[in-house]
């Protein structure tokens, strides 16, 4: 019974963005298949779809069980762009289906149940936030997190970009769906990270509130230079969107350089978070909102060449692809060490 309550009392409080976990791990997987590394791949597709599993039995149960905190949550603005990351989730071990293992029909049905959960997720998320009769004011429900919405796009969009490419019948209709929600994916970055800034630059911020999800800020430019690379490179000479390929990608890479812009200024905003003002180095799960969007930088970095026939840029993923790996690696052991500590603090003595 000791362990059926301390189950249900980590999933009453079992972070809406959990699946951020899933996320950095498909990434990482698709950058090591990527540069020969195809066993470390298969192993993290492996763990990937084992994490995927548990969480879902764990939101599942959470939702039957401690609906109530689930939903004040999903109302919150600080918080309920979180459970958004289930979507994006999806659509990345989708991608891993087919970039990592050659299983077109099970991306196919989580390219089906990535953009359920996007369409009923996003809109109810934004409806709860317009709606809600009670606002915690500006600067304690605006965070990077909100870009969760446009990762989710954008993972959607890149995963059925790969289906067209895989399809052995005529793609034009799937690669219409992918561009569209390109497109939109772009437009909700543009909206969304005009407020972000805004409330980063024009309100004081404390150190602890530079929290992991700010680097979504630019982990959605990465995603979005993967999904406009993989509409460029999946996009046959004969189809009629070719005459839309220059825009995508000159736009394409501009969201491919804002991205490398954020880069530096992330680090140094960690630098002054932990050194200059001394905020603690612990294991939280929105640490794979670090993991992810340094993960996503090097394999958009990768097609992005690819697309554009810029071979000089694949010394950035050749290089990041050890980053990314230590990166996941590092958060990992983190998290591994504050369970264990947690396991032992609690055990029975005999």
């Amino acid at each position: 019974m000791a362990v059926v309550d301390a189950l249900l009392r980590r999933v009453r409080r079992l972070d809406p963005g959990c699946f951020a976990l899933v996320m950095a791990t498909g990434i990482v997987s698709v950058d090591a298949s990527q540069h020969g590394m195809p066993w470390l791949a298969l192993a993290l597709f492996a763990f990937n779809l084992i994490a995927y599993a548990w969480l879902l039995v764990l939101t599942a149960l959470r939702l039957a069980r401690f609906r109530h905190s689930m939903v004040a949550d999903f109302v919150d603005p600080s918080r309920g762009a979180g459970f958004l990351t289930l979507a994006a989730a999806t659509s990345v071990l989708g991608s891993q289906c087919l970039l990592v293992v050659s299983c077109p029909r099970l991306a196919l049905g989580l390219a089906i149940a990535g953009a359920v959960l996007w369409l009923a997720l996003i809109y109810l998320f934004f409806a709860a936030t317009i709606t809600a009769r009670f606002k915690p004011g500006f600067t304690r429900s605006i965070n990077g997190g909100w870009l969760v919405a446009v990762v989710s796009t954008q993972a959607l969009a890149a995963l059925v970009a790969l289906i067209a490419g895989h399809a052995p019948t005529p793609r034009g209709g799937w690669l219409f769906v992918a561009l569209c929600l390109y497109l939109l994916g772009a437009a909700l970055y543009l909206l969304i990270i005009t407020l972000v800034v805004y409330r980063m630059v024009f309100f004081p911020m404390r150190a602890r509130e530079f929290t992991p999800p700010y680097w979504i800020d630019m982990g959605a430019l990465a995603v979005t230079t993967l999904a406009g690379s993989l509409v460029v490179i999946n996009t046959p000479a004969a189809s009629p969107l070719l005459p839309l390929l220059p825009f995508v990608k000159g736009f394409t890479l501009f969201f491919w350089a804002t991205a490398s812009w954020w880069i530096p200024l992330l680090v140094i905003l960690e630098l002054w978070r932990h050194i200059w003002r001394h905020v603690p180095v612990r294991y939280e799960t929105d640490d794979w909102d670090i993991v992810f969007p340094i993960g996503m930088y090097t394999v958009g970095t990768f097609e992005l060449a690819q697309a554009l026939h810029l071979d000089f840029l694949r010394t950035i993923p050749a290089v990041g692809v050890y980053v990314s790996l230590l990166a996941w690696l590092l958060v990992a052991l983190i998290g591994l060490r504050r369970l264990y500590r947690s396991q032992f603090r609690h055990a029975p003595h005999v």
